[in-house]
């Protein structure tokens, strides 16, 4: 498992990246060979951070950005700086969704991916959105699994799992189903070994990394109004893609 750090503060947020995508890199060559040779995608999480960081990171060759609060996100995706600099940026939204929030994820410029979709009806209520906004192509989804069993984490229980799948592919015509999502168990005993739910080598395709390449978060400014727990202390999370 990685520990966030000040590793973007003493390096500048350029070599940071470099250093997790060399990490990233190390990870997937110890991967068994029996596994799919699927180059993993590292999600830059700048949640709290500024347009200047992101337009920093995206400069050093990053395209895809994590954001966990829709309010935030809506702003930093509208930047007239972003919008002008980083044509090519990719937004996953990786905080848990409220459904009176849809509508304004929706609205979100460059939006790639919503990686948690917990419920068939917040499914049903982003696909009927997505519809209303006229984008020619499908809205990448990934379904949110909560592995670990803990109360304090939203996800779909791995028995649903296969129902909700079903049913994004048979009744949500504008969500394309990509792979599952799960936050891992925090509070893993690293005395009987590694926690698997942090281990990149098993052959997960979605990385999220924050702290690593911006530095630590500054939340006396993170928006009330659109509360979630998602991601809060995970200092790495990976999902996989089919």
């Amino acid at each position: 498992m990685w520990r966030a750090g000040s590793m973007s503060a003493e390096l500048g947020v350029g070599c940071a990246l470099r250093a997790v995508n060399e990490r990233v890199q190390q990870a997937v060559a110890r991967r068994p060979q029996g596994l799919p040779s699927i180059q993993p995608r590292l999600v830059a999480v700048s949640k709290t951070k500024p347009a200047d960081m992101v337009i920093e990171a995206y400069g050093h060759g990053q395209r895809t950005f994590g954001e966990n609060y829709v309010q935030e996100l809506l702003e930093k995706a509208s930047n007239p700086k972003i919008l002008s600099l980083c044509p090519e940026i990719k937004w996953h939204f990786i905080g848990h969704l409220q459904k009176q929030n849809v509508n304004k994820l929706m609205a979100v410029p460059n939006l790639f991916m919503l990686e948690t979709v917990d419920s068939v009806k917040l499914a049903d209520k982003v696909n009927s959105s997505w519809q209303k906004k006229g984008s020619p192509e499908r809205l990448k989804v990934m379904i949110q699994i909560n592995t670990s069993g803990e109360e304090s984490k939203h996800g779909v229980p791995p028995s649903e799992t296969i129902a909700i799948v079903e049913h994004i592919n048979a009744k949500c015509p504008n969500l394309e189903f990509v792979g599952l999502m799960t936050i891992g168990s925090f509070g893993h005993d690293l005395s009987q070994g590694p926690n698997p739910d942090f281990q990149i080598e098993v052959g997960s395709t979605n990385v999220r990394v924050g702290s690593m390449i911006f530095g630590e978060r500054d939340y006396s400014k993170k928006p009330t109004s659109d509360k979630c727990a998602a991601d809060v202390k995970a200092p790495l999370e990976v999902a996989q893609e089919h």
